[in-house]
């Protein structure tokens, strides 16, 4: 998160007591959670869900407090005062790298974003803006976003992807293999590189239905034994979890040998690019982290001694 050089700052906000534990920036806006837990948007962040220029908040932090307050201000300070919290702080200063970064907190937020909704006519953006966190919570909202567990502080899609594991584990049966238990040493270097492995992207559907056409066209019921269905669960908090069980195939171990070949030579090397080239096309990831993830799988050049 780039600092916010052109702040003036008042003895009440330079609160250097907090950290940032997880930033990122989605879509155009910063934001991130402070050590607390508190989640927050940088001052560019706030001004573009606004639909207004970061420069107009710059105005209005750097003349916050004065007595007495301007039109703008007073109304985005009543809007703070009715949510109960106090009016007197509109960011939190904190330091990283030597650096002062200012976060805004949630209140101060939902302020801004009604104030610039409702009392600023023509402003859908804005008026888009808050519905989108009013409907889902700004705290929830700033999670999903960073992959912030409040919990472990670590990436929910590394919760996701241990939740889902879990499930599989007794759910195959004895002499059987799931696509999932397998696929584990592709997901690791995709969550790695920054791919939200997760209710919206799920990579074992790709490849269990290439497997799936492989089987069958190379009739490999034949070398190892007939596949079956078992029943597998999506963890409840997954939207898929509405239609459980599910009941994808599983395997006979003896092609697993086969499947690990298949998977390595072509899958990995044909079909996961076009699948995360695919998935950023849809906007579930950036491009520059499918590049990025894709980039994980390429052999390593052996060193000459």
């Amino acid at each position: 998160m780039a600092a916010d050089s052109d702040f003036a700052t008042t003895p009440s906000q330079l609160a250097f007591d907090l950290e940032i534990v997880v930033e990122a920036e989605i879509d155009g806006v910063g934001m991130g959670v402070l050590g607390d837990g508190t989640p927050f948007l940088t001052l560019r962040g706030l001004a573009r869900m606004c639909g207004i220029d970061h420069t107009t908040l710059v105005k209005l932090t750097n003349e916050w407090g004065q007595i007495p307050p301007k039109g703008r201000e007073r109304k985005i300070r009543d809007l703070i005062k009715a949510q109960g919290f106090d009016d007197t702080v509109f960011f939190h200063a904190v330091k990283k790298n030597g650096t002062i970064h200012h976060a805004i907190p949630a209140h101060v937020c939902m302020a801004a974003l009604e104030y610039y909704a409702f009392e600023v006519s023509g402003n859908a953006h804005a008026i888009h803006s808050y519905r989108t966190l009013a409907k889902k919570g700004f705290t929830d909202f700033v999670y999903a976003q960073v992959g912030y567990n409040p919990d472990g502080k670590v990436s929910l899609a590394w919760q996701q992807f241990h939740d889902r594991v879990s499930l599989v584990a007794n759910a195959v049966p004895s002499g059987f293999f799931s696509i999932y238990q397998e696929i584990a040493g592709m997901i690791v270097p995709m969550i790695n590189a920054g791919v939200d492995v997760g209710p919206h992207i799920v990579p074992d559907i790709s490849v269990g239905q290439r497997w799936a056409k492989h089987w069958k066209d190379e009739n490999l019921e034949v070398l190892f034994g007939p596949r079956q269905q078992y029943q597998h669960n999506y963890p409840v908090y997954f939207p898929q979890a509405l239609s459980n069980p599910q009941t994808p195939f599983c395997y006979p171990d003896e092609a697993l040998g086969e499947f690990r070949k298949w998977f390595r030579k072509t899958y990995i090397e044909v079909y996961l690019p076009d699948y995360l080239q695919n998935q950023a096309k849809l906007g579930k990831v950036k491009p520059a982290i499918a590049t990025k993830a894709i980039g994980a799988f390429k052999p390593k050049a052996i060193a000459a001694s």
